[in-house]
């Protein structure tokens, strides 16, 4: 059989064009000129053995703010190596990081990586300052700039005792790091976010150190999408993409926020279903099907990491929005319907603004957002949550997890009808 699939022909020619996390010419880079103009003007810096500014880039998911920073560091870095300067990109991914200590011992790794050193502090077992330490002399030792990258800082939140988010607090001894002479190296702090607000949860120290030049990248439109698409069509060999395929793939991406990483996605699952049923070429019926395992396989991702009660909370919200004409639901209606799931459970139930703090939460994720709304003022304030997917598949993929399965989706169903004809 693997001799089989080896001799047949496939219909991806380079893998790595469709993988989103691959750093591209600048000439595949598309609907960003603005924003790869902003960040190279201020990173170039470090071409003249200067330091760079920080900087803060925020916007949706797959518009763009990590390819484009990798980008420009990427070509930084080759310009600098002729030139003598020993510059290095220490990035990291905060996503699973949970505390300060975690993120400092990542960023020692990840610097250590770069230099082709080894890092002497062990991961667990000693306090935090002698991973900072640790850090310093990696960095003063090997490079004469550095630019740390912090991706989807957001989600380094830390210990819930601590007065100010874990990421807060790292930006703050970053910053101050070189102003200390704890680095001899000039440093630049590049904190990226989907969370347009995250700089008001930064503590007003941090705050005064760090003060980033902001860079916004906005979602991506279906041309913009098509565009970028087209750019990496030579991914496939010539003439195997049928015409609809980049067109419908750039449709089913730009309804969900303009994701640029979910149109490659897109196109490459596609791809790789043609290819397991040896079909010649790609077409719509492989984007469709594509379409439905991205968003669940997505979609299970989020939901095996998060906590029971989230996922109840998910669960109702999902129940309303599934029978509403707009897909919709209002944090009120999907309250009711969580205290119905919870009593069927046997669960512990929390208040309602509890529920609403744990759906907030999800808006991280990209699962859902939100608006405040009020239908008059005998009806008070109530938040309306929308989904970023369709809320059948968040409920389908819920179900995975046996203590809410045990409740029936008809039964769900019927309460929910109840609730919205109450409303």
């Amino acid at each position: 059989m693997l001799l089989e699939f080896d001799d047949q022909k496939g219909l991806i020619r380079d893998r790595s064009l469709l993988d989103p996390n691959y750093i591209v010419e600048e000439d595949r880079i598309v609907g960003r000129d603005r924003q790869l103009q902003e960040v190279t003007k201020m990173l170039r810096v470090a071409l003249g053995d200067n330091r760079p500014p920080n900087l803060f880039l925020y916007g949706p998911s797959g518009t763009g703010k990590s390819l484009i920073t990798k980008a420009v560091c990427k070509n930084i870095s080759r310009i600098c190596e002729s030139r003598n300067i020993r510059f290095g990109t220490i990035e990291v991914n905060c996503q699973d990081l949970d505390t300060l200590g975690v993120a400092v011992y990542e960023l020692a790794s990840r610097a250590a990586d770069e230099a082709g050193v080894s890092v002497e502090v062990p991961k667990h077992g000693v306090a935090t300052k002698e991973k900072w330490d640790e850090l310093y002399r990696i960095v003063n030792e090997n490079f004469d700039s550095v630019v740390f990258v912090l991706d989807e800082l957001d989600m380094l939140v830390g210990r819930r005792d601590k007065q100010e988010p874990a990421f807060s607090r790292l930006l703050y001894q970053l910053s101050r790091a070189g102003a200390n002479d704890d680095l001899t190296a000039y440093i630049s702090v590049v904190a990226i976010s989907n969370d347009t607000k995250m700089m008001e949860s930064v503590g007003s120290r941090a705050l005064s150190s760090f003060t980033p030049e902001d860079v916004h990248f906005d979602d991506y439109d279906a041309n913009q999408l098509q565009a970028i698409l087209r750019r990496r069509q030579d991914a496939f060999y010539e003439g195997v993409l049928n015409d609809d395929v980049i067109p419908l793939a750039a449709a089913f991406a730009a309804q969900t926020h303009g994701d640029a990483r979910k149109a490659i996605d897109l196109i490459r699952v596609a791809g790789e279903l043609a290819e397991r049923e040896g079909d010649e070429y790609v077409r719509e019926e492989h984007v469709r099907s594509a379409q439905e395992k991205v968003e669940k396989n997505r979609v299970l991702e989020v939901v095996r990491g998060i906590s029971t009660q989230k996922k109840l909370c998910l669960y109702a919200t999902g129940a309303v929005a599934a029978e509403t004409d707009d897909g919709t639901a209002r944090s009120t209606t999907g309250y009711r319907v969580y205290e119905f799931l919870t009593d069927a459970i046997g669960a512990d139930q929390y208040h309602q603004e509890t529920y609403v703090n744990k759906m907030k939460e999800l808006t991280t994720y990209s699962l859902v957002d939100f608006e405040r709304r009020s239908h008059g003022p005998s009806s008070g304030m109530f938040l309306e949550f929308q989904f970023g997917e369709r809320p059948e598949t968040i409920l389908e993929t819920l179900r995975e997890d046996s203590r809410i399965d045990s409740v029936s989706p008809d039964e769900v169903q019927s309460v929910v009808r109840a609730q919205l004809r109450n409303t």
